[in-house]
């Protein structure tokens, strides 16, 4: 194929990707590599910069879903959230294929690129269903707010979920790795970038309803039942810093308790399976 050795410089949104597509198919061209300024790496090979049209853009979305299937709409879209590495160029070679081969790309796993997409995006998904499960809201002057710290770019995929469960709240959820926060007001949301968040200090009454999680943690948990390995595969460590119920306070208030218990010869009370 003509043009091979090029690397294409987009501007990092999923239109400028989709452009990237558009330019591929038909300048005759696959390149080597796809990056944009947040990425960018020195490279020896030709750079070409894709100007972003959101005309093209659609005109390429439109096809996916005609001429390849829905399923592959949403294989590129979340392929994009993820943090594979390389995601671009892998999305538009699968992208190219299904032009080719239709529908049926989407679940030729045997294929070296669509093997790696669909990590790519399970990765997502079992990153979000954690996500979804462990984010803890807490009040700051009658609103919420959440710091979450995810691989994958997860708020477009949140949004839906805690909109809808709280249709009358206002809250922010924001993301320490991308870098952006999801702003929510009654039937009005937006995803918008934020170098810099951190949670003011919590008042008495903020204070007074996290003490009351702890101890509802700790009192569901069954003492016979304690399998620290367990609860660390259902719920990763790393999820854990920003967990009311794993706050150092909570911690030190269990390692109390457990010197107790250790000194009666029991087991710790409060280290089992607890969460909402």
């Amino acid at each position: 194929m003509p043009g091979e050795d090029i690397a294409y410089l987009y501007d990092g949104s999923f239109d400028g990707l989709l452009c990237c597509v558009h330019e591929s198919y038909y300048a005759h061209e696959l390149p080597v590599l796809i990056f944009s300024p947040e990425t960018y790496v020195y490279t020896l090979y030709p750079t070409k910069s894709i100007e972003t049209d959101p005309e093209k853009a659609g005109r390429v979305w439109r096809s996916v879903g005609a001429k390849i299937s829905p399923m592959a709409q949403e294989l590129a879209l979340h392929g994009y959230y993820s943090c594979l590495e390389g995601k671009e160029l892998v999305i538009l070679k699968f992208l190219r294929l299904g032009y080719r081969v239709g529908a049926a790309a989407c679940s030729m796993f045997g294929n070296e690129t669509v093997h790696a997409l669909q990590g790519g995006v399970l990765h997502l998904k079992n990153e979000l269903q954690r996500m979804l499960q462990f984010l803890r809201f807490e009040e700051r002057g009658g609103s919420l707010a959440a710091i979450v710290e995810p691989k994958n770019f997860l708020l477009p995929l949140m949004q839906p979920h805690f909109c809808s469960r709280y249709p009358e709240e206002h809250f922010l959820i924001y993301d320490a790795t991308h870098g952006a926060a999801l702003f929510y007001q009654p039937y009005e949301w937006k995803i918008a970038p934020v170098e810099h968040f951190e949670l003011a200090p919590a008042d008495e009454r903020e204070l007074r309803y996290q003490q009351l999680w702890q101890g509802f943690y700790d009192a569901i948990s069954i003492e016979s039942r304690y399998n620290p390995r367990c609860r660390m595969n259902h719920m990763p460590k790393r999820f854990w810093n920003r967990m009311v119920e794993f706050y150092p306070s909570a911690l030190a208030n269990r390692e109390a308790r457990a010197s107790v218990g250790a000194a009666h010869g029991s087991l710790p009370q409060g280290d089992g399976q607890g969460g909402r």
